[in-house]
């Protein structure tokens, strides 16, 4: 799926939140999973794909990404639910075979 996409990763359900966004959405997440790079989502154990939103171009996805970075929490949380109720990681959808829920153990 390489496709511009926003995302939203949690460290566990109303955990830590991180906002990203990236051209190929199923690499990115597994650098996050995998702890591929250092930074935020490592630091915080923030590896659980919550929600994520498709784009046209990467303009656009960046854009979206710029928006909800300065949105409150409670509003990042809304934006969850609406989709995703029960907080349930999204990861095997765009990796079949993968682990499922939480917790990921990082040992």
């Amino acid at each position: 799926m390489k496709q511009p996409a926003v995302y939203l990763l949690a460290s566990r359900p109303y955990g830590t939140l991180y906002t990203g966004v990236t051209s190929h959405l199923p690499r990115r997440i597994w650098q996050h999973r995998t702890d591929q790079t250092e930074g935020f989502t490592n630091r915080h154990r923030v590896y659980h794909l919550i929600w994520f939103e498709l784009h046209q171009t990467m303009a656009g996805a960046i854009a979206r990404e710029k928006q909800i970075k300065k949105w409150r929490r409670a509003w990042k949380i809304e934006l969850v639910e609406r989709g995703n109720p029960t907080w349930r990681d999204l990861w095997p959808s765009l990796a079949p075979g993968a682990s499922d829920g939480f917790p990921l153990s990082r040992e």
